[in-house]
């Protein structure tokens, strides 16, 4: 046995069907859609119903990121996010920094469900900060800089 041996298992390959070639082809005149009938023409469309409302209109339309559409995060908080290097570019050193006074000074929009620290950035001053929730690499950025955490809300 070589290489030029190897072949595929019979069957396995299967010849496309070739309709509409005559009637001594076997898929000839009607084409396998049967006779008459809608669904023997050519022009149908794809989930056409007969006039009834199809499936894909009947079914609620699910768009966005809203808890109705998928169902997912139904407990899930929304967070404004603010990076530790931020803070070190707007507060000075000892400041106390509380989501009201991430508002004022513009580092969020809105407090949402609670402002969360991330750790992008580098802290050189220490600084009092209160908020919801903080990653581990923003705390142990805070701490380093001899900063005080505190987590609101627990």
């Amino acid at each position: 046995m070589d290489l030029s041996d190897l072949q595929p298992n019979p069957k396995s390959r299967k010849s496309r069907k070739r309709v509409g070639r005559g009637i001594a082809a076997g898929q000839g005149k009607t084409a396998g859609r049967g006779e008459k009938g809608q669904k023997h023409r050519y022009s149908v469309s794809r989930g056409f119903e007969g006039g009834q409302t199809p499936l894909y209109r009947r079914l609620p339309t699910l768009r966005g990121i809203s808890n109705k559409a998928h169902n997912i995060g139904m407990f899930r908080k929304e967070f404004a996010v603010v990076n530790v290097g931020s803070l070190g570019l707007k507060f000075e050193a000892d400041a106390e920094v509380t989501p009201e006074t991430l508002l004022a000074s513009g580092l969020i929009s809105k407090v949402l469900d609670g402002v969360k620290i991330l750790g992008e950035g580098e802290l050189d001053r220490p600084l009092k900060i209160s908020a919801h929730a903080f990653s581990a690499s923003a705390r142990e950025k805070i701490e380093a800089a001899n900063g005080t955490v505190e987590v609101i809300g627990e």
